[in-house]
């Protein structure tokens, strides 16, 4: 089944379930993101090793049943929003996400982004957190919480060789202890901009 196909799916559940997102125009960010987490979780229960980390490579999961994938998706996205509305800093238009962070975690993200792209692996390591994530009982931002996490931990190893295998499980070893710490976490972990009409429809 390809990945198009379940954010069709998944962009007429959403708007069934919270109308006043524009999924197709300005809102389509969270439309994404709840395709990039499905994919996942999807990925996860095919794989739960995560043995396949070529899976999505040509936009397309491994077989699965339309008919099954769609049961599970109407099911998925009420979970998935109810878990989005508590992890999701929601912003107005032109707010800025600055205000979710602190200035520690703002400072060690752009450190480890300024090494990420120099990470061999790193794709392999966001869909290992990323799986972890969901082990965890996080299903929504599990790719973006994910990289945040390795961007955070890199900032550590910015100095070193961080290719190194040493190095490689190093930042594995404590980007996982990380997801441990967060899953026992309340509140927003992320932020995201929406259209005011549904930023004060929630407010209300």
């Amino acid at each position: 089944m390809y990945i198009q196909e379940i954010e069709t799916l998944l962009a007429i559940k959403i708007k069934d379930a919270e109308p006043m997102l524009d999924i197709m125009g300005a809102d389509r960010k969270v439309l994404q993101v709840a395709t990039q987490d499905a994919t996942n979780y999807l990925k996860f229960v095919a794989d739960p090793a995560n043995q396949n980390n070529d899976a999505d490579s040509m936009g397309q999961l491994p077989s699965l049943d339309r008919a099954e994938v769609e049961a599970f998706l109407s099911f998925y996205t009420g979970l998935w929003l109810k878990k989005w509305k508590e992890r999701f800093n929601l912003l107005i238009g032109g707010g800025t996400t600055k205000a979710a962070q602190t200035i520690k975690t703002q400072e060690a993200l752009a450190k480890g982004e300024a090494v990420w792209t120099k990470l061999a692996c790193r794709d392999e390591l966001t869909n290992l957190v990323a799986s972890a994530l969901i082990r965890n009982g996080e299903i929504c931002g599990t790719t973006i919480i994910a990289e945040n996490i390795i961007k955070t931990v890199l900032a550590k190893h910015a100095d070193q060789d961080i290719n190194t295998k040493e190095q490689t499980f190093s930042i594995l070893s404590e980007s996982l202890r990380r997801v441990a710490e967060i899953a026992q976490r309340h509140g927003p972990l992320v932020s995201i901009k929406v259209e005011k009409s549904y930023y004060c429809q929630m407010s209300n």
